[in-house]
C-alpha cells in the first residue's frame, strides 16, 4: 500500500504529441515521440507503442504522461516523460487518453 502523499508525489500531466519518429536505434520496437504540455514546455519520450499506433497516427493525439521522473537515457535519445498506457489481451499498450479534450498540461488528480 502507498500513501496519499506517496500518490501525489507523481505529476502527471496531459500532453499532446506534435511529432512521432521511429526510433531504429531502439532494442524494442519503439517511437521517439515530442510532446506539448502546455506551461510545463515540450519534453522527449521513447514509448514501445508500435503494434498498435503508426506515426502519422499520433501526431495530435493528446495522452497521459507522468513527467517528474528522472530523464532515461534510452540508446542515443534522452526520455523525459512516461507516456502512460494499459496492456490490453494481446500484451500491447493501449495509451491513456482523457475522454475529452483538455488544456496540455493539466495536472491528473
Amino acid at each position: 500500500m502507498i500513501t496519499w502523499e506517496d500518490f501525489e508525489k507523481l505529476d502527471m500531466r496531459s500532453g499532446t504529441i506534435v511529432e512521432a519518429l521511429p526510433f531504429e536505434k531502439a532494442k524494442k520496437p519503439a517511437y521517439k515521440l515530442k510532446i506539448d504540455f502546455g506551461t510545463e514546455g515540450i519534453k522527449n519520450s521513447s514509448a514501445q507503442i508500435t503494434t498498435l499506433y503508426k506515426c502519422d497516427e499520433l501526431i495530435g493525439k493528446q495522452i497521459i504522461a507522468v513527467i517528474n521522473f528522472p530523464p532515461k537515457q534510452i540508446a542515443n535519445y534522452l526520455s523525459e516523460c512516461l507516456v502512460l498506457g494499459i496492456y490490453n489481451s494481446d500484451k500491447n499498450i493501449v495509451l491513456l487518453q482523457p475522454e475529452r479534450q483538455t488544456e496540455n498540461g493539466n495536472k491528473i488528480g
